[in-house]
């Protein structure tokens, strides 16, 4: 079990803070509690002490009367330093909710409360989850706070959309619910794995071009495989960002996602992100052609037949796959239809230029759009080698796995063995 520092501000969705308290609880962990005194004005010290069964630290010169130590652990025989000792306990340090004053002043490296000069001396992994109004938080100030945040390695677990404290708001602000935070910090508290350091981008889904305000051309890809990629990403330790294209389904634990709809919008997001990532699983299915010029409102079904003028989409795989640097893998995904799928695959990897191409056969109804399993051929410029019908998550580290060989240094050739 993990011993998780939890940081709250001033914020009205503190009272959350104190479900995500009772939660890492009762699954086992010890909860350690700072708090700003702007939080002091929403949740009372007392409540978390009741639930998390410790002293709350909201002072940098107060003596922690347990000296740094969690509950459940011996307390030590001398008496440290408090912001010191609790962090260096510490084995995931959440911020929760992280007011915008806090994102700023942990962006800044202000030290000024128990809570920012804690946060600035641990050396665990650490996590911010802003919550505070939609105005406030797509304010450019904030945005550029939140990814220096994520630039020295501070996950940032995306806000919710919804209603807002102030009556009659809604937008993104949202502090997500309890249970999501427990799942992204125990995904953090374990983050040290064989891909710990690696930056993966992944996209899933499928795009939507506008015909007109309401219909659009699309595809039936429900995102699962991408989904279930990103997923084993994370468990393996990599930073995961997940371009989602119209996909209803949770994000997996530990992994930053970002909603997109159309091909030009993921794109623009795998533009952004590809540069800076060791791997690229380009899982989404891409429309190849949008409609020219989307109509403004509704076309009425009273202008009878529609003939609509189609244009092709960029090919965002080859565009990316021409810019990329030295030591980046680059995956494909194709969903093939019927005889023949295996020289399609091997045209598209030589055309696209990337080191592998995943596909598999959507005309079986067990492993087509929107199912659980899969069984895919994953195609490489040295072999072929099929996956069996599996769970999408199995699916996913036979991927991976293949991504590992892909990415190791090939073995010396000549000369005699090192010794």
């Amino acid at each position: 079990m993990a011993r998780i520092l939890l940081g709250v501000t001033g914020g009205i969705a503190a009272y959350k803070a104190l479900e995500f308290a009772r939660l890492a609880t009762v699954a086992g962990h010890g909860v350690r509690i700072v708090m700003t005194p702007t939080a002091e004005r929403f949740v009372g010290a007392a409540s978390f002490e009741g639930i998390v069964g410790a002293p709350v630290l909201t002072d940098e010169f107060a003596r922690d009367p347990m000296r740094g130590a969690f509950p459940g652990d011996p307390i030590p025989a001398h008496d440290p330093i408090g912001h010191l000792e609790v962090v260096a306990n510490a084995d995931v340090f959440l911020v929760a909710p992280a007011s915008a004053n806090t994102v700023a002043k942990l962006a800044a490296g202000i030290a000024d409360s128990m809570l920012t000069t804690s946060f600035l001396a641990c050396a665990a992994p650490r996590a911010v989850a802003p919550a505070m109004n939609s105005r406030m938080y797509s304010d450019p100030a904030t945005q550029s706070n939140l990814n220096t945040l994520r630039e020295r390695g501070v996950r940032v677990i995306e806000p919710d959309s919804g209603a807002l404290a102030s009556r009659g708001e809604e937008g993104i602000g949202r502090l997500p619910d309890p249970q999501r935070l427990l799942a992204e910090v125990e995904a953090l508290a374990g983050q040290s794995g064989p891909w710990d350091g690696m930056r993966v981008l992944v996209t899933a889904g499928g795009t939507r071009e506008p015909i007109d305000s309401v219909r659009f051309i699309g595809n039936r890809s429900s995102g699962r495989m991408g989904l279930a990629l990103a997923a084993a990403a994370a468990r393996r330790g990599a930073e995961v960002t997940l371009v989602a294209a119209n996909v209803a389904l949770a994000t997996p634990p530990g992994v930053r996602r970002i909603d997109v709809e159309t091909a030009g919008e993921l794109t623009a997001a795998v533009g952004e992100h590809f540069p800076s990532s060791h791997v690229l699983l380009m899982a989404a299915a891409v429309a190849d052609f949008r409609p020219v010029g989307a109509q403004d409102g509704k076309i009425a079904r009273e202008r009878g037949a529609l003939q609509l003028r189609l244009e092709e989409t960029e090919d965002v795989l080859a565009r990316v796959a021409a810019d990329r640097r030295e030591g980046q893998v680059l995956v494909g995904f194709a969903a093939e239809h019927g005889p023949d799928a295996i020289s399609r695959a091997r045209a598209k990897l030589d055309r696209k230029a990337v080191d592998a191409i995943v596909f598999n056969d959507v005309s079986r109804a067990e492993i087509g759009f929107d199912s659980d399993q899969n069984e895919v051929t994953i195609v490489d410029r040295t072999q072929e080698q099929r996956v069996p019908m599996a769970p999408k998550e199995q699916i996913a580290e036979a991927i991976l796995d293949r991504i590992d060989e892909l990415r190791a240094p090939e073995p010396a050739r000549g000369g005699s063995e090192a010794r």
